[in-house]
C-alpha cells in the first residue's frame, strides 16, 4: 500500500517489525511460509464477492469478433488483445534467479483462477491505465499493479486507510490533490488515482536513480525505509540491490509479487493459462453532466445497472454525483452517445430529486441533513443559508435519492450494511454495538474477546479510522456451546442487542444460548412488556469462549 511521504522519511518507527535478512539464499519452504503468513496477494474476499458477479458490459460476441480480426489483420496493426500490447512495452529485467521469485510464481500459477477472476475485474480499467503509462514512458508492468494493491477492487480499504485501486493511504492522496468528503473519495477515481499513482512512481523512480525494484519497494514501504536499508548495507559493504536489502516482510514478498505477475503473463502457455482476452480499446468515456446527477437516472439514461455505473465511478460515495464536483461521469463507451443525447434534453434541476420539507420543532440542520443522506453544507448552499439556524415553518429544498437506498448497492452505506451483514462463519452470532463517549477499537475488541484488526475487518475500518459516539458497529461473537465447556474456559460477557425484525426473546435467547426468564430478569423493562419490538435494546449477559 502507498505510504505517506513525509512519515516515509521523518519516522523511525516504520521499521518496527522489520525482519532481517542475509545474502544468503533463504531455504524456499521458509519464504513460502512467510508468504503465507502475509497472505494471498488478494483484497479481502468478502469485499469483491459481489463486485466480481457484475459482469463488464463489453459483450462476448465484441470479443469474439475481436479475436478473430487479430487472426486474420497483417501482423503490423495494433494487437486486439491488450495482453500483447502490456507484453510489448515490458522493460523490467524479469530472468532473475532470486527464491522469493520462484515462490510468488508457483502461488499464482497455482492459482489460475484468481487471475481470471482479477483479469476481469481489471477489463473496465486497464486499457485506461496502459494508456497512461505509455504517455509517460513507464514500464506496462506497471499495470500489473493494482492486482498486487487491491486484487483490482476499487472499493478495497485496507486496515491501514489505504483505499482504491492504487492503494493511497488519506494523506499520501491529499499531496496528489484526490479530495476525501462525505460524497467522493478521489482515491477511488480510476482516472485521478491512476494519474496521481504515475506522479508518485515517477517522483521514486528519479529519486532512486532509475532503479525500479527500489521505487516500488519505496512504494509500498515508504522511501526513508528504503533509503535506510540501502545506508545500512553500504556502511556494512553489503550490495544495495533490492534483493539484498533489509526491509520489512511485506516489502520483501511486494515487488517478487508483481514482478512473478509479469512473468506470467508474459509466457502463459509455460504455466498452462490462459490470459482472459482483454480487447485493446477503450472500455469507458468521459461525459460532462453539468452539475449534481443521481447516479440511478444516470444508469438508466445509459441503459446499464447502477452497479455498473459505480464500478466506473467508485469515488462517489453516496447516490449521486458531488455538488462540488467533478461534474463528470464515466459510462461505457458504446453507451455515451445515447447518454448524451438524453440529457441535453434533461434540464439539469431534473437531474436529482428534490422535496420541499417543513421545518419541525426538535429540527436541527444536522439532523435534517442526516436524515435526508445529504450534509449541512448543500443544505445551507442550496437554501442560501448562512449559518446553522434553521426555524420552525421554514421551508427547505433537499435533494434526495429518486430510489430506495438498497437500489444502490455499491454506495459506501449499502457496501457497509452488507460487509456488516457479512457473517466470518456459521458458529458467530452478529452481535450490534453502538460506541459510547470514550470507546476505542482496542478496549470494545478487548471487551468481546477479539483483536482490533478483526473487529476493524469486521466493519470495513482502518485501525486509524475516528470512533465517535452513536457510531454502529458489529461484532461477530462465539458463543460457548454445551460441547465446549469442559474444555474451554467461559468467560461471561455484558452484551447490548437490539431488536430486529422478525425477533422474539425466544428466538433472542436461543441465539445467545440463555434463557427467556434471564432476559427478562436482566432487563426489568423489557420484562413488564409481552412483545419486543424491532429498535429495542437488551442487555444480555453471554457465556463465550475464552483465550
Amino acid at each position: 500500500m502507498t505510504k505517506n511521504i513525509l512519515i516515509a522519511l521523518l519516522a523511525g518507527s516504520i521499521l518496527t517489525g522489520c525482519q532481517s535478512m542475509t545474502n544468503q539464499p533463504a531455504d524456499i519452504a521458509e519464504i513460502d511460509a512467510e508468504n503465507e503468513a502475509i497472505g494471498a496477494p488478494e483484497a479481502d474476499a468478502n469485499e469483491v464477492d459481489f463486485i466480481d458477479t457484475v459482469k463488464p458490459v463489453r459483450s462476448d460476441e465484441a470479443k469474439a469478433l475481436a479475436k478473430s480480426k487479430q487472426d486474420q489483420e497483417p501482423a503490423n496493426l495494433p494487437p486486439e488483445d491488450l495482453w500483447d500490447r502490456i507484453r510489448a512495452g515490458y522493460q523490467f529485467d524479469l530472468d532473475v534467479d532470486q527464491p522469493r521469485l520462484k515462490s510468488q510464481i508457483r502461488w499464482y500459477s497455482t492459482h489460475l483462477s484468481y487471475l481470471d477472476r482479477v483479469s476481469k475485474r481489471g477489463e473496465r480499467y486497464l486499457h485506461y491505465i496502459v494508456e497512461e503509462l505509455e504517455k509517460e514512458g513507464l514500464p506496462l508492468e506497471i499495470a500489473l499493479l493494482p492486482i498486487v494493491e487491491s486484487g483490482f477492487d476499487p472499493f478495497g480499504y485496507s486496515h491501514g486507510r489505504a483505499s482504491g485501486p492504487w492503494q493511497f493511504i488519506p494523506s499520501t492522496g491529499h499531496m496528489y490533490g484526490l479530495e476525501q468528503t462525505w460524497w467522493i473519495d478521489g482515491r477511488r477515481d480510476i482516472q485521478l488515482s491512476t494519474k496521481a499513482a504515475i506522479a508518485y512512481l515517477k517522483r521514486l523512480n528519479k529519486m532512486f536513480d532509475g532503479d525500479w525494484l527500489h521505487a516500488l519497494a519505496s512504494y509500498n514501504s515508504g522511501e526513508g525505509t528504503v533509503m535506510r536499508a540501502i545506508r545500512k548495507n553500504k556502511k556494512a559493504g553489503k550490495p544495495t540491490d533490492f534483493w539484498s536489502l533489509d526491509l520489512p516482510a511485506e516489502t520483501r514478498a511486494y515487488v517478487p509479487k508483481l514482478m512473478a505477475l509479469a512473468i506470467i503473463m508474459k509466457n502463459p502457455e509455460r504455466y498452462n493459462y490462459e490470459t482472459y482476452f482483454i480487447a485493446n480499446q477503450p472500455y469507458f468515456e468521459e461525459v460532462n453532466i453539468g452539475g449534481q446527477m443521481d447516479l440511478a437516472q444516470a444508469a438508466d439514461m445509459a441503459e446499464v445497472s447502477i452497479d455498473e455505473i459505480y464500478l466506473l465511478n467508485p469515488a462517489f460515495n453516496q447516490w449521486a454525483t458531488s455538488p462540488d464536483g467533478p461534474h463528470t461521469l464515466l459510462v461505457p463507451i458504446d453507451s455515451a452517445d445515447k447518454f448524451r443525447t438524453k440529457l441535453a434534453t434533461l434540464p439539469p434541476k431534473e437531474r436529482v430529486t428534490w422535496i420541499r420539507y417543513t421545518v419541525q420543532a426538535g429540527d436541527n440542520l444536522g439532523a435534517v441533513a442526516r436524515d435526508h443522506n445529504t450534509t449541512v453544507a448543500v443544505l445551507q448552499d442550496i437554501n442560501k443559508i448562512s449559518s446553522n439556524l434553521i426555524r420552525v415553518g421554514q421551508q427547505l429544498m433537499i435533494p434526495v435519492a429518486g430510489q430506495s437506498a438498497a437500489n444502490y448497492t455499491l454506495s459506501s452505506h449499502q457496501r457497509l450494511l452488507a460487509k456488516q451483514s457479512r457473517s466470518p462463519s456459521s458458529s458467530r452470532v452478529k452481535v450490534n454495538y453502538t460506541v459510547e463517549s470514550g470507546d476505542s477499537l482496542w478496549s470494545i475488541a478487548k471487551k468481546y474477546n477479539t483483536d482490533t484488526k478483526t473487529l476493524a475487518r469486521w466493519n470495513s475500518m482502518g485501525l486509524a479510522d475516528p470512533l465517535f459516539p452513536g457510531k454502529k458497529l458489529v461484532v461477530w461473537m462465539k458463543p460457548e456451546t454445551s460441547s465446549s465447556k469442559s474444555s474451554t474456559r467461559s468467560v461471561v460477557k455484558r452484551v447490548v442487542y437490539t431488536i430486529r425484525s422478525g425477533d422474539s426473546l425466544a428466538v433472542v435467547a436461543n441465539k445467545f444460548n440463555v434463557r427467556v426468564s434471564d432476559i427478562r430478569k436482566w432487563n426489568p423493562k423489557v420484562g413488564s412488556q409481552k412483545y419486543v419490538q424491532p429498535g429495542d435494546k437488551v442487555t444480555l449477559l453471554v457465556n463465550v469462549v475464552g483465550g
